[in-house]
């Protein structure tokens, strides 16, 4: 009876670390240096928490860049952080759709691949095109 308790707690126990642990650590993905083929930048750096499924981009636009925008958007920031949902589809992880039903974008990543794409759909017809390349992908685990 004793034996059988004891094996009962260390099974529970056992269930008990391990879903734990599985909680604490979380994989992340971070890409920097990247260099976009249409604007200028001085730091444009990708974050992909993948188990908070959630894709954060910073960057300083370089002074062409800032001005180019200003002048048709007061609301440009030339830093700016943004922030979008991620999921997994097959190999890629693609950030939540910005746009409408009929037109969208977005943005396509693969794990320790430096190549950033931009997906996008006009009436359920899609492109799929690179938008950046990064010098530096790490992919590591967080502990939290």
């Amino acid at each position: 009876m004793n034996q059988n308790r004891f094996i009962l707690k260390f099974v529970i126990l056992l269930i008990v670390f391990l879903n734990f642990n599985n909680l604490v650590n979380s994989e992340v993905m971070v890409l920097s240096g990247c260099k976009n083929l249409k604007d200028g930048f001085l730091k444009n750096e990708y974050i992909l928490d993948f188990d908070k499924s959630l894709m954060i981009r910073n960057y300083i636009y370089d002074g062409k860049t800032y001005k180019k925008y200003k002048i048709t958007d007061l609301s440009v920031k030339k830093e700016n952080t943004i922030e979008r949902f991620i999921y997994k589809d097959n190999d890629f992880f693609l950030t939540d759709k910005i746009g409408y039903p009929q037109f969208y974008t977005q943005l396509v990543f693969q794990k320790n691949n430096p190549v950033i794409q931009i997906k996008t759909v006009i009436n359920n017809e899609s492109g799929l095109s690179r938008m950046s390349t990064c010098n530096k992908v790490e992919v590591f685990e967080k502990e939290s």
